[in-house]
């Protein structure tokens, strides 16, 4: 388990830092106009602070491994992580419309790369919930 919880961390390290180019491979420079001030801040913002939540995420996988698999407060952060990814997975498929996607060669790479990719995380951790090996 302690390779996978290294291998999510880097993943998610990698993908904050791919927030970095958000802005301009979305063109939000021609689209954010368009929305309101309010609209067009919690854009920034929030993209902001999931870039910087899934960092904090990838830093504690890889610093805080033995930690998270071995101690009871290990069990509910992966209890919460295997949450918030199942949503995530959730809203792959049920949130954002199959037209974004469908039909588009590139576009459904991603969508079946991100599908994977949820799935390991939602089954990783709750994995390490359930096999926790203070339990």
């Amino acid at each position: 388990m302690e390779i996978h919880f290294r291998i999510i961390g880097i993943l998610l390290i990698v993908l904050a830092l791919m927030h970095v180019g958000f802005p301009s491979y979305f063109k939000w420079k021609e689209e954010l106009p368009k929305l309101s001030m309010m609209n067009r801040e919690m854009m920034y913002y929030h993209s902001f602070f999931i870039a910087l939540t899934l960092l904090l995420m990838g830093l504690m996988l890889l610093l805080y491994t033995e930690q998270l698999l071995h101690e009871s407060l290990g069990r509910g952060i992966c209890f919460g992580l295997a949450l918030f990814w199942s949503l995530r997975l959730f809203i792959q498929f049920f949130g954002y419309s199959s037209k974004l996607w469908k039909g588009k060669k590139f576009e459904t790479i991603v969508h079946v790369i991100f599908s994977l990719f949820w799935l390991y995380l939602s089954g990783t951790f709750s994995c390490a919930f359930y096999f926790h090996s203070s339990i």
